[in-house]
Order: structure tokens, then C-alpha cells, then sequence
């Protein structure tokens, strides 16, 4: 069950967060009519597609959760404890929300084809709602008073950035990767312009990862408690993903200041070939350090923190 339950909390960060970000995207990275056209990415499938999954992962999550606070095999959950759990929990109250903002984003993108922007911002701001109702379901909910608000505000950024980011990730990739009979000039120069306009957004995104990740650290582990992260579960656990999280940094940095402006040089040249490929290595080793930390992250919120445990 515990396996079942990692694995539940690992696809609904996937998801959501690129259900979120995949919208953001094109709201932030796009002009015009390139988002009424996708640019090459189909964001319209794609966000009715998360959604959806978001739908039935949110489902699987409540009867895994059921089925262990009851102490039972998942085929024998009972009415009962689904409805306790819905009613007399903030972890209920905060899926229904959920599972309303995905029913309103599958909505959004199932009759949004004339208004893209209005689509899209639609999208965006479900799924956004989507993806912070997992805060309540996070450490971050376990605290009381100040501390507990702080944490919740950190959790809730924490969720935001690295959302926005995953679906920055999926749409970098299917921009650069598009098939080659379909990779022209302009889908060249336009991957180019996303590209170099992320280093920005991306930059922001990071910054707020690390300041919500040092809140939380000082929360959940306290100054007093670093020394013995090596020798706990949740101490090794963490130390891999600041680990992955440097990886991503360090790829993203390399995007930034030596691969982007090294395609422009060979666009300029009309020989983009290499400079294209690199670009698509390293994009896809950030988004397998982006799944790994994603999972890391869905085990450790199984896991008693130093400062509590």
C-alpha cells in the first residue's frame, strides 16, 4: 500500500504541475496567433488529457488514503470512510476543490478552441487551484499558528514554481523534438525566441524553489537536526534531491548561457543541426532530473521529517 500510495503522489505532481504549467506556458511564452495555432505544441489535448488523468489519479489517491487509514485492502474500502475522509478532514475538503478546478480545466479546454487566451488563462488558473490543494495533503498542513501559515505559503510556492517548470520542460521538449519534415525556418527562429524568453521565467521559477526550500528546510528539518540527515531515510532522500535539483540548476544555466546562444549562432549560419541536437540532450536530461525529484518528493511526504519524527 505504501508503494501504491508513492506511486499515486508521484503522478499526481506530474500532472498537475504540468497541467499548470503547460497552460502557463502558453499564456507567458507565446504571441497571438501562435497560441491559437499551439505553436506546434497541442496544449488543447494536452491540458484535457492531464486533467482527466488528474480526475482519475485524485480518485485512486482518496481510496488508497481510505484504505489505509481504515487498515484495509484497497479492493475493501467502505462508504463510510470515504465520507469521513470527505467531510470531517481539511485533506477531503482541499480534493474537492480539486476535483472541481480539474472538471473546470477539462472544461476550459474542450470549448476553448476560438479563445485561446481566455482558454488557456482559464486552464492556468484551474490548475494552479489543482495543484495547491496537494499542500493539504504535504507536511505543510500539519502545523499551527504562524509557523503553520508560513509553511503552508512556502508548500504552496514550492508546488507553483516547480509546476510552472515541469510544464515549461514538456513544452520546451515538444517544441525542439516536433518531427523534421515539420521544422522550418520559423518553428526554428520561434523555439529560439521561447527558449531565450524562459531564461527569465526560469530564473524566477528557481529562485522561489530555493527561497519556499529553505523554508521548509528550517521548518521540517531545523538547524539542529542537519548533522544527522545522512543517517536517516528522509535525510538520505533529501540529500539525492537537492543533489537533482543542482543537476537541473546546472543544465538550466548551461541552456541559459552557452547552448541558447550557441543555437542563435547557427541559425545565423543555417546549420542548427548540432547546436539543435545539444539543446535536445539537455533538455531531456533536466526534465529525467525534473521526474526524479518528482518522485523523491512524493516519497519523502510519506515520511516523518527530523524536526517532528
Amino acid at each position: 500500500m505504501d508503494a501504491i500510495g508513492i506511486a499515486v503522489r508521484f503522478a499526481l505532481y506530474f500532472d498537475l504541475g504540468a497541467l499548470f504549467g503547460l497552460a502557463a506556458f502558453g499564456l507567458y511564452a507565446l504571441r497571438g496567433e501562435e497560441r491559437r495555432s499551439g505553436a506546434g505544441i497541442a496544449f488543447r489535448p494536452l491540458i484535457a488529457g492531464a486533467a482527466l488523468l488528474g480526475l482519475l489519479f485524485s480518485v485512486l489517491g482518496l481510496a488508497v488514503l481510505a484504505a489505509g487509514m481504515a487498515g484495509v485492502p484497497l479492493a475493501s474500502i467502505d462508504r463510510e470512510s470515504v465520507e469521513m475522509i470527505l467531510a470531517g478532514t481539511g485533506v477531503g475538503t482541499a480534493w474537492l476543490v480539486r476535483i472541481a478546478a480539474l472538471i473546470l480545466a477539462l472544461a476550459f479546454a474542450l470549448v476553448g478552441r476560438n479563445r485561446p487566451v481566455a482558454a488557456l488563462t482559464g486552464a492556468a488558473l484551474a490548475g494552479a487551484v489543482a495543484l495547491v490543494s496537494l499542500a493539504w495533503a504535504g507536511h505543510g498542513a500539519m502545523d499551527d499558528g504562524a509557523t503553520g501559515w508560513l509553511h503552508l505559503a512556502a508548500d504552496i510556492a514550492h508546488l507553483l514554481a516547480a509546476g510552472a517548470w515541469t510544464g515549461a520542460l514538456i513544452a520546451l521538449l515538444l517544441l525542439v523534438f516536433r518531427r523534421r519534415g515539420l521544422i522550418d525556418r520559423d518553428h526554428l527562429i520561434l523555439s529560439h525566441r521561447v527558449l531565450a524568453g524562459f531564461s527569465t521565467t526560469g530564473t524566477i521559477m528557481v529562485a522561489v524553489i530555493v527561497a519556499s526550500g529553505l523554508i521548509n528546510g528550517w521548518i521540517l528539518v531545523g538547524p539542529a537536526h542537519v548533522i544527522r540527515l545522512p543517517a536517516t531515510l528522509y535525510g538520505q532522500l533529501l540529500i539525492a534531491k537537492l543533489l537533482l535539483f543542482g543537476a537541473m540548476a546546472a543544465l538550466a544555466a548551461t541552456n541559459r548561457f552557452r547552448l541558447v546562444p550557441a543555437f542563435e549562432r547557427a541559425l545565423a549560419r543555417a546549420d542548427h543541426v548540432a547546436a539543435l541536437n545539444a539543446l535536445r540532450r539537455s533538455l531531456a536530461m533536466e526534465t529525467g532530473c525534473a521526474l526524479a525529484v518528482l518522485a523523491l518528493v512524493a516519497w519523502l511526504g510519506t515520511l516523518a521529517p527530523p524536526a517532528t519524527g
